[in-house]
């Protein structure tokens, strides 16, 4: 309970009048009575009004909830003095305070309240009376029993942290850190505070992640690629297709001599939608087969899956390089043999796969180098499966299009290496992105007419499968059958996740093909295939998607060598925030940028949801998304421990790497899967 934080303090010493009162203002508390009470509305409308004065004016106390009406009208009493506390709105042109805080004027001493702690609760707990008060009631008992009058605060509590360390950065101790977070004298002391626990937070992250890695470094060896060998040689010389930017020579060289080390290469490429990450990823596989090692890579879906297996084939021409695809849809005789024998024996030199490759059927002769592509979308045990096929762990390389804003990056995948293509090839357009509103379709229907008319091909992407009466969002069944009356001479089709794989699969070919000319779909085209002849993406109710998924969704298209566009359709109405989302992804393509905007917009939300099974830590305090430079200072102090202590022998420290062991007693250690 000593970590479960307030969301927020008020100073609660200062009381208004009646007659101050405007509705923009934050939290007030009047002293005054209740001259009546009152009920006005039906139904959901139905409320509680209490007319309340301080003799210099009135305000109305307003209630909701009619179950509350009946102990309201006997607990609180007119004529009797109290000290109301909330937030002013205005109704009707009258200023009022819903559901406000009512204390009796006379026991409460509003001197020794300063400022007040305010505690998230939820709706189960508010329904058994535990509402921020009662949680306040409850940990101000709790401070009292840990500090007791008279008590040294800094010596309560064991400290976890080394004193050199306390002092070297001027932090203060566990104690009064704990003490001040509920109950601090001044606003300095809760910033104080608060700098203290985000520090030892993501101290204890990072110096997780680092010993770990560490460990790994010291005990995993991989395998030696001492050559890059006649194959890679070959490609590069007569069938690199064009010329490497210099960020794509830059992560091939950071790569290589990882793999060269004889330390197991543990990384993670992130590269912008049509950044070369394939390209990337196939010299590297060239690197390992001129080794006489195989190289997997695995896709998570078939059709992703299938486009690798053409691309490469159309990159390695006639080269001695057998390449072949391995999918739940691959059955039979052709499955069995000789795709599954030929991985067994070592003829098949690199397997491209989608979870059938985790099967224990599928057998490796000699694995040295295993790629994942879109790696969010692989859970960590997954991947340890695939890690086990070989007797020496493979070099890993994980692949993500979706750019990790680099705090994020250092938290949530710290214990890998992690390489950036941060340029585009030559020749690509940058993607327009322009904003459309629903109440004006027309525009945007010349604007795709003229597209198709050029030969082009368009997405267009909705938030809902269905109509929902819970929402106003526009649909893709409704959607679709619009386009079909608005564009009665074209191929329209759809696609969700509704649908079986066969049926996606079958009509993506088709608009791969050529022959669909407008795809109508949701998200499930987030990770999808290469179609350089599709220009234009629209994105019905963009506002309702983050930044990331609209950055993601606007890489569908630009692979090709026309101008492409991504239309972003919202209603007129929306609020400051949505506004600036459309407008960063106006001005920008920019991955990195859009990412870090994203962070600091939706906070990095459910990290566990990101990582899926691969993250043993919550923050109760520390925000990714703000406190950047913390998450930098807490890894370097983390990376100096680890050089002064690597032992963990140090007896000054003893007491930080038990309390290290405790926090992650039950975490399993995922780090050298990747």
């Amino acid at each position: 309970m000593l970590y479960y934080f307030p969301y927020k303090h008020i100073d609660r010493t200062r009381l208004y009048f009646v007659h101050e009162l405007t509705a923009d203002m934050p939290f007030v508390q009047v002293l005054g009575e209740i001259l009546s009470f009152e009920e006005e509305g039906r139904g959901r409308k139905r409320r509680l009004l209490a007319h309340f004065t301080d003799g210099h004016g009135i305000v109305d106390l307003v209630w909701f909830q009619s179950g509350a009406f009946k102990w309201i009208k006997k607990n609180y009493l007119i004529g009797k003095r109290y000290i109301v506390f909330g937030r002013p709105g205005v109704f009707n042109g009258r200023i009022n305070i819903p559901h406000p805080d009512v204390d009796d004027a006379e026991t409460l001493q509003l001197g020794t309240m300063g400022m007040q702690p305010y505690y998230n609760t939820t709706d189960k707990m508010k329904k058994v009376g535990l509402n921020s008060r009662a949680m306040e009631r409850l940990t101000s008992t709790l401070i009292a029993k840990v500090f007791p009058t008279g008590c040294n605060i800094n010596t309560q509590l064991a400290e976890p942290l080394p004193q050199s360390l306390i002092h070297r950065l001027a932090l203060v101790s566990l104690g009064q850190s704990l003490h001040d977070l509920h109950y601090p004298d001044s606003a300095e002391a809760l910033r104080r505070a608060t700098y203290r626990q985000k520090f030892e937070e993501l101290f204890f992250i990072q110096l997780n992640l680092l010993r770990f890695t560490r460990l790994r470094q010291q005990q995993v060896r991989g395998y030696v690629f001492s050559t890059v060998g006649s194959y890679f040689n070959s490609f590069y010389s007569n069938y690199l297709p064009f010329p490497l930017t210099g960020a794509q020579k830059r992560v091939i060289r950071e790569m290589w001599n990882d793999m060269k080390s004889g330390k197991q290469m543990n990384r993670l490429l992130q590269g912008d939608v049509g950044s070369g990450k394939t390209l990337v990823a196939l010299l590297l596989m060239l690197i390992a087969v001129g080794n006489g090692y195989q190289a997997c890579i695995m896709a998570p879906t078939e059709i992703l899956a299938e486009q690798h297996l053409a691309t490469f084939r159309e990159f390695l021409k006639d080269m001695p390089v057998r390449v072949e695809l391995l999918t739940g849809s691959v059955k039979g005789k052709k499955r069995r043999n000789p795709i599954i024998e030929g991985t067994r024996t070592g003829e098949v030199q690199i397997l491209i796969g989608t979870h059938a490759v985790l099967e224990d059927t599928v057998e490796f002769s000699r694995l040295g180098l295993v790629i994942i592509d879109e790696q969010h979308r692989f859970g960590v045990a997954q991947r340890a499966r695939l890690w086990k096929k070989s007797e020496v762990p493979p070099h890993v390389l994980v692949m993500t299009a979706t750019p990790i804003p680099r705090t994020l990056a250092m938290t949530l995948y710290g214990d890998l290496d992690v390489s950036v293509i941060d340029e585009l090839p030559p020749g690509r357009k940058p993607i327009e992105t322009r904003h459309f509103w629903t109440e004006k379709p027309e525009a945007l229907y010349r604007g795709i007419r003229g597209e198709v008319q050029k030969g082009r091909q368009v997405y267009v992407v909705y938030p809902l499968i269905k109509e929902s009466e819970k929402s106003d969002m526009q649909d893709l069944e409704n959607g679709f059958a619009q386009l079909c009356e608005v564009f009665p001479d074209l191929q329209i089709a759809k696609v969700h996740g509704q649908m079986k794989p066969a049926e996606k699969d079958a009509v993506m070919e088709r608009f791969v093909d050529g022959e669909i000319k407008i795809l109508v779909a949701t998200t499930v085209i987030e990770v999808g295939v290469n179609v350089p002849n599709a220009s234009v993406m629209v994105i019905q109710n963009a506002e309702r998607f983050g930044l990331a998924q609209l950055h993601q969704l606007r890489g569908r298209v630009g692979r090709g060598a026309d101008q492409s566009y991504c239309i972003l359709v919202t209603k007129y109405e929306l609020s400051q925030d949505t506004k600036r989302r459309i407008d960063i992804m106006c001005e920008t393509n920019d991955g990195f940028e859009i990412a870090e905007a994203d962070l600091k917009f939706r906070g990095p939300g459910d990290l566990e949801g990101t990582q899926q099974s691969g993250v043993a830590f919550d923050l109760h305090i520390a925000n990714l998304a703000r406190d950047g430079q913390l998450v930098q200072l807490a890894r370097d102090t983390a990376n100096q421990i680890l050089d002064e202590d690597p032992n963990q022998s140090l007896p000054e420290n003893a007491r930080m790497w038990s309390h290290l062991r405790e926090l992650n007693k039950n975490a399993v250690d995922w780090s050298s899967i990747s």
